[in-house]
C-alpha cells in the first residue's frame, strides 16, 4: 500500500533556534542536495518574517528573515524538493511577500496560539491569493480549551487553508494524546488534509509522528538529527528508515548527517535532556529548561524540578 505522508524538513527553521540560524550557505545547500536526493516532499528553508518587526534581527542568520534574491542564489537549481517557510503572527510585513510565481518558496505556513486564528487565517488568505500552498500551525495545542478549539474550527472550515497542523509545543503528548486530537480534528475538519509537528522532551517525537501517519495525518514535520529547539523534533532519518510503502532513500541523509550535522552537535546543544524531559512532563514551554542549561547549574535537575513544582506561597514557619 502507498503511503500518503510527505515529510517536511524543518532543520534550518527549527533548527535554526539552536544556533540563531547561523548556517553556512554550504550547509544549507547540501542539506537541500541530500534532502533532494532522498526524495523529501518539503525543506522548510527558513522563516519569512520581516526583520523590521523583530528584535535582535541584526544578530540572526539570514534564514530568520528569508530574502528571495538571496534565495536564488542558494539553490539556483531546484529539485522536486519543493522550498517552505514559517511566519508568525504580526511578525511578518505581506508587502515582503511575492507571489509565488516570482517566489522560490512554494509553501508559506502560518504558526499562530489559538486566540488568533482569525488573524493567521486572514494572512493565509493572503498567501493563497499569491498562489501559495498554506498551512495553518496552531501552536500549544495542550493547553487549549474544548470550546477554544471548536470555535476555531468553524472558522478553519470557511477558510482556504490546505493544511492544519497538529502541533505539540511542549512535547508532552504522547500516542493517545495524538490519537485523539487526530479524530477531532478529521471530524471537525473534513474537507481539510492535516499535519503533525512533535518534540522530543519525553522521547516520543519518533512514535507520535508515526501514529499520526498511520492514521492518515498526511504533512509529517522532521528535522535532521533531531536539530531544533530545546528537545528538538522527530529526526528524519528516522521517517525515511521507517515509513513503509514510500519511496525515500536513507544513503543521501546519512551523507548529510555525518557530513554537516554530527560536527555540528558538537559545537551545539540540542535534543532529549533531563530539564527538558521535566517540562514536557509538566506540559510547559521548555524556556526555563533552556535557561537551565545555559547557566552553571545545568545538571541540577531535582533542584529544577522542585522549583517548577512547588507552590509559589509557603506556609512554613
Amino acid at each position: 500500500m502507498t503511503n500518503t505522508s510527505k515529510i517536511v524538513d524543518c532543520t534550518i527553521r527549527d533548527g535554526g533556534l539552536v544556533n540563531n540560524w547561523d548556517f553556512s550557505v554550504e550547509f544549507v545547500q547540501g542539506l537541500y542536495e541530500g534532502l533532494n536526493e532522498a526524495g523529501v516532499e518539503y525543506m522548510e528553508i527558513g522563516y519569512k518574517n520581516s526583520p523590521k518587526l523583530l528584535k535582535g534581527a541584526d544578530k540572526a542568520g539570514p534564514w530568520r528573515f528569508l530574502n528571495d534574491d538571496f534565495l536564488r542564489k542558494v539553490i539556483p537549481q531546484k529539485g522536486n524538493t519543493k522550498l517552505s517557510a514559517l511566519v508568525d503572527i504580526g511578525r511578518v510585513d505581506e508587502a515582503d511577500i511575492l507571489p509565488r510565481s516570482e517566489s522560490m518558496l512554494d509553501l508559506i505556513r502560518v504558526a499562530c496560539y489559538i486566540k488568533d486564528v482569525d488573524k493567521g487565517l486572514e494572512l493565509v488568505q493572503t498567501f493563497h491569493d499569491r498562489g501559495y500552498e498554506t498551512t495553518l500551525n496552531i501552536m500549544a495545542l495542550s493547553n487549549v480549551m474544548e470550546n477554544e478549539l471548536l470555535e476555531a474550527f468553524e472558522m478553519i472550515n470557511e477558510s482556504v487553508v490546505d493544511v492544519v497542523y497538529i502541533v505539540d509545543s511542549y512535547g508532552s503528548l504522547d500516542h493517545s494524546d495524538i490519537k485523539y486530537l487526530v479524530e477531532k480534528f478529521k471530524k471537525h475538519l473534513p474537507n481539510k488534509r492535516l499535519g503533525v509537528h512533535t518534540h522530543n522532551n519525553m522521547q516520543l517525537a519518533f512514535s507520535n509522528t508515526l501514529v499520526a501517519s498511520e492514521l492518515g495525518v498526511e504533512l509529517l514535520d522532521a528535522s535532521v538529527y533531531g536539530m531544533g529547539r530545546a528537545a528538538g523534533n522527530c529526526p528524519t532519518e528516522l521517517l525515511i528508515a521507517h515509513l513503509k510503502g514510500t519511496k525515500y532513500k536513507l544513503r543521501p541523509v546519512l551523507n548529510v548527517l555525518e557530513n554537516w550535522l554530527v560536527p555540528l552537535r558538537e559545537k551545539e546543544e540540542w535534543g532529549y535532556l533531563l530539564p527538558y524531559m521535566v517540562t514536557g512532563h509538566l506540559d510547559e514551554h521548555p524556556r526555563s529548561a533552556m535557561a537551565l542549561r545555559a547557566s552553571e547549574d545545568k545538571d541540577r535537575v531535582v533542584e529544577f524540578y522542585d522549583t517548577l513544582t512547588t507552590p509559589e506561597v509557603s506556609f512554613e514557619k
